[in-house]
């Protein structure tokens, strides 16, 4: 278990876990709850580091039931979910906290945004430099490595740093001829 970067903290019977104890895996997803014959067995919550959970009732380390709750206390349903349709595309916090003033405007759930480091995107669970393709969660520890499938959607779909000029026309000379070009594109800046 440690030559893999494991770690257990709890019970054990005839040397395998068994009883109560928290077992660590090297992303730092942590399993609390009980165990039996070296296997999560019983009642059991894991801790992701992004802080969602999951918490569920385990038989010989199989998930037989449990309950998706997202770090922002969002729980999951597999039926009647309401949340990010077509209807209604507000944060969970802005379904929780009401929406901001006309001309705020709420970039992620996490109010304000996480500062991402230059040239890097904001994954969700941590960040992704798109240079060394390797994801780092917020604490600066390696998660993983992003394959080819991966790098494209996170590309095309994830929050980048602000790390490249927009908005300049090089064919315009002057600031009314820039304001001019960007208004023709229909922009929308927020103060």
């Amino acid at each position: 278990m440690e030559l893999m970067g494991s770690s257990y903290d709890g019970d054990y019977n005839n040397g395998r876990m068994e009883g109560t104890g928290e077992y660590t895996i090297p992303t730092h997803t942590r399993y609390v709850g009980e165990m039996k014959d070296g296997m999560f067995h019983g009642k059991g919550v894991l801790h992701f580091p992004n802080g969602s959970k999951y918490e569920g009732t385990w038989e010989k380390g199989i998930c037989k039931e449990g309950k998706y709750t997202f770090s922002d206390g969002l729980k999951y349903k597999e039926t009647d979910w309401d949340y990010c349709d077509g209807k209604d595309r507000r944060f969970y916090s802005e379904r929780c906290n009401g929406l901001k003033p006309a001309g705020e405007s709420q970039l992620t759930d996490p109010d304000p945004p996480r500062v991402i480091p230059d040239g890097c995107y904001d994954t969700g669970d941590g960040f992704y430099d798109p240079n060394t393709r390797v994801v780092k969660g917020y604490d600066g520890n390696f998660l993983r490595n992003a394959d080819d499938q991966e790098h494209e959607w996170i590309v095309l779909s994830c929050r980048k740093s602000l790390d490249e000029f927009t908005g300049y026309c090089p064919r315009a000379s002057t600031l009314e001829e820039n304001l001019q070009t960007l208004s023709q594109k229909s922009l929308v800046f927020t103060v």
